[in-house]
């Protein structure tokens, strides 16, 4: 595009004026800022998830190494393992991601830095041809003389139009070749960069892979292990189960008391309400009927307790966990053990293994409806409509029945299991007296 020449022949011509003015601008427009949208949230999210993952296999490390010589954890130990490999085999998921993402990085600024080397070739070969063309016709360049030589006031206005508009995209034309050069040794510099992040993930994903192949045989020790074993882990399996059984069945009958008597005191307060504003038989016949009330498995709930289980409804798959750190050992419901087939496990919440001294805390606002001790721990339900969070195996209770908690308020302290030597939480949710699968409310780790 030769649009130095015609600029400056049709200025010396000066044949027309409007198609000069036109060109002008069409020359300032020519070269507009190339701009690369760049979408920073999924290397963000990457690395984001990257920390977390790191931390969990932290923390599972330091449970594992802490239970290493602990002969009654083998149950947990493979837990634990299992949790760890899980964890790994994440953490190579995403770093993969993170090379694959590089990758694509490196190569779109590779694509870029060949545009802008276009570019800034084509820019500067057209300034050039400016410069050269100025000291062709710098006696008609001559601002002054130009001006001055016009025929009439109309001539020269225009001429100190073109003259304006010529000068601003000779400037604008010399920056844009500055920030372009800018811009291209930034590309390089971030090449050089991912080249060198790439090189650093690689190496963290080879070392993951050595890290999971040792906890693939380790698993697989305990496993063999187990299975030798399995008489007696079936036997305290059993035990500990049968304990549970006991502890769930001393909780659902503080449940149904504590629904019946809520229910009855409602309908109490709603009889003798009823009664002032009727007649006195009508409040006799009333008053009686309250002493036998009808029996009910769900709690009639106010209105400000309805606001409360709205609330904890809508947080269903966020709600924190009882513990702020800590590996889940036993997961919720009817299965068989993963590493010894032969072994049943029945479990109607969620263990978390934790180190010694570790606070549970309330996962939602609500009401203690109960702190009691069940065959030597301490069991804490806290009420949050007509839903229940349980809390077992605690060393000692922050709350007592009738207190207010709020979410995340630390309750108690998480006791030692006698039958493990390992500290754990069993944690449960229950929907009036039947209970619910934590994972489904608690957020994902």
């Amino acid at each position: 595009m030769q649009v130095i020449f015609l600029i400056m022949n049709i200025l010396e011509k000066l044949y027309h004026p409007k198609t000069v003015l036109l060109l002008c601008l069409l020359w300032a427009l020519s070269f507009p800022m190339h701009t690369f949208a760049q979408n920073g949230k999924s290397s963000a999210q990457l690395k984001k998830d990257k920390q977390k993952i790191e931390n969990e296999i932290a923390n599972t490390q330091k449970l594992l190494k802490k239970n290493e010589s602990n002969q009654k954890a083998a149950v947990q130990q493979a837990a634990l393992l299992r949790q760890q490999i899980q964890n790994r085999e994440k953490m190579i998921t995403n770093l993969n991601s993170q090379i694959i993402q590089m990758e694509d990085e490196q190569e779109q600024n590779q694509q870029e830095i060949k545009q802008l080397e276009k570019r800034l070739a084509y820019m500067k070969a057209d300034y050039a041809q400016v410069v050269y063309n100025a000291y062709r016709n710098r006696r008609l360049m001559d601002k002054v003389t130009f001006i001055l030589a016009a025929d009439d006031f109309s001539q020269m206005f225009r001429r100190i139009r073109y003259y304006s508009i010529f000068s601003r995209n000779v400037r604008e034309q010399s920056k844009r070749i500055q920030e372009t050069t800018e811009e291209l040794t930034k590309k390089n510099e971030e090449i050089v960069m991912l080249k060198n992040d790439k090189l650093v993930t690689l190496s963290s994903k080879e070392q993951e892979i050595k890290n999971l192949e040792v906890d693939r045989r380790k698993k697989t020790q305990n496993a063999e292990k187990l299975k030798k074993e399995s008489q007696k882990l079936n036997a305290d399996l059993k035990k500990k189960q049968q304990q549970r059984k006991e502890i769930d069945a001393a909780i659902q009958r503080a449940v149904k008391a504590e629904i019946a008597k809520a229910n009855a005191e409602r309908s109490k307060k709603s009889s003798l309400s009823k009664g002032k504003s009727s007649s006195g038989s009508t409040t006799s016949t009333a008053a009686t009927s309250t002493t036998s009330p009808k029996a009910s498995a769900t709690i009639e709930l106010t209105p400000e307790e309805k606001t409360l289980n709205a609330s904890f409804i809508s947080n269903k798959g966020k709600l924190p966990w009882p513990v702020a750190k800590g590996a889940k050992v036993s997961d919720f419901g009817s299965y068989a053990h993963p590493d010894v087939p032969s072994v049943q496990i029945d479990n109607h919440g969620i263990d978390i293994m934790v180190e010694a001294g570790t606070p549970a805390r309330a996962v939602f606002e609500g009401v203690v409806t109960g702190v009691m001790n069940i065959m030597g721990t301490t069991v804490v339900m806290i009420r949050h409509g007509e839903y229940l969070t349980v809390y077992q195996n605690l060393a000692s209770a922050n709350v007592k029945k009738g207190d207010k908690v709020s979410t995340k308020q630390v309750i108690g302290t998480v006791a030692r299991s006698s039958t493990s030597n390992t500290y754990e939480l069993h944690f449960e949710i229950w929907k009036n007296d039947r209970y619910v699968n934590p994972n489904e409310w608690l957020a994902r780790r």
